[in-house]
């Protein structure tokens, strides 16, 4: 940087100097609690024990980590959370882009709003609240569903101990809640798009079907990609809270992913190194996965994070 572009950027940024002090908290917020608590990711290559302090912890480099790959465990662990994320995000994700893309075409804005109002509410309400309804509503006794189903003339299901329904239920559950909150971004994507297009297609003898596929959706496609991007970078990370909210012991062989996996080694089982080590592989991952696939974006289209 030579002499008179570093004036010029002094120079801005003595200008703008507010702008920036109202940076300065996030800047500090993220320094505190997400890179200096990095210090601690050398406990997964550490023997830690709490009165020796990480540093004074025994260095044992992979060993923890080779004991995971190694373990009855990593197969079904890997299945699981691989199998629940991709069919999570396969059936979950076109969902608020259609709603979206319906919602655009309301032009009764009362009514639009009650349908708005109506599918971000599920949003709001706690996992721990959620799957407690689920709970009620498919108790076996008591629930709605058995109701409906007993009066049909067939058999009480008990569906939370049923392996093969745990991930149907998170996954409509999880469509349900999000749906309408996950809509907002493509809505506003829409409200961007030039009104004379529409009116020159109208204009036309173009129908609202095919406004909707080449005008609306090409003007939000930058915005589905970005997103895309996102969501697959994180394809490791499935939500725990609501995972181990609605495990138990009858439907683990579906349940069990890496971050309840995590939770009971480390916290419930005090095995602080080897669930440190499980997690920074998760993290791992999860960075190749986002690295990938923003380079494949960056490649087929001109979208990309960086």
């Amino acid at each position: 940087m030579n002499l008179s572009s570093k004036k010029s950027a002094i120079s801005y940024l003595s200008h703008n100097y507010e702008l920036y002090l109202f940076l300065l908290p996030t800047i500090i917020y993220i320094i505190i609690f997400h890179y200096v608590p990095m210090y601690g990711v050398q406990i997964a290559f550490r023997n830690f024990i709490a009165t020796k302090g990480i540093s004074g912890s025994e260095w044992v480099g992979f060993a923890h980590f080779q004991r995971f790959f190694n373990s009855y465990y990593f197969g079904e662990l890997i299945r699981n959370t691989l199998t629940l994320s991709i069919t999570s995000l396969a059936a979950g994700f076109p969902v608020p882009i259609i709603f979206a893309l319906l919602l655009n075409q309301l032009t009764n804005i009362r009514y639009k709003k009650i349908i708005q109002t109506v599918t971000y509410a599920p949003y709001f309400i706690s996992t721990v609240v959620i799957v407690g309804m689920i709970i009620i509503f498919l108790s076996p006794r008591t629930g709605l569903v058995n109701h409906l189903i007993r009066f049909f003339g067939g058999e009480a299901v008990f569906f939370m101990s049923k392996p093969e329904w745990f991930r149907p239920l998170y996954i409509l559950s999880n469509i349900w809640q999000n749906t309408g909150w996950g809509a907002i971004i493509y809505i506003a994507s829409l409200s961007k798009i030039d009104p004379t297009l529409h009116e020159a297609a109208i204009m036309d003898g173009a129908t609202k079907i095919d406004r909707i596929i080449h005008i609306d959706i090409p003007g939000i496609i930058p915005t589905v990609v970005i997103i895309l991007i996102l969501n697959l970078g994180s394809v490791m990370s499935v939500g725990f809270e609501k995972v181990y909210l609605m495990q138990n012991s009858l439907n683990s062989q579906t349940s069990e992913i890496i971050s309840t996996y995590v939770y009971k080694t480390g916290m419930l089982g005090a095995q602080f190194s080897f669930s440190a080590a499980v997690g920074l592989f998760n993290s791992v991952i999860n960075f190749i996965l986002l690295a990938i696939v923003n380079k494949i974006a960056q490649k087929m289209s001109d979208v990309s994070l960086w």
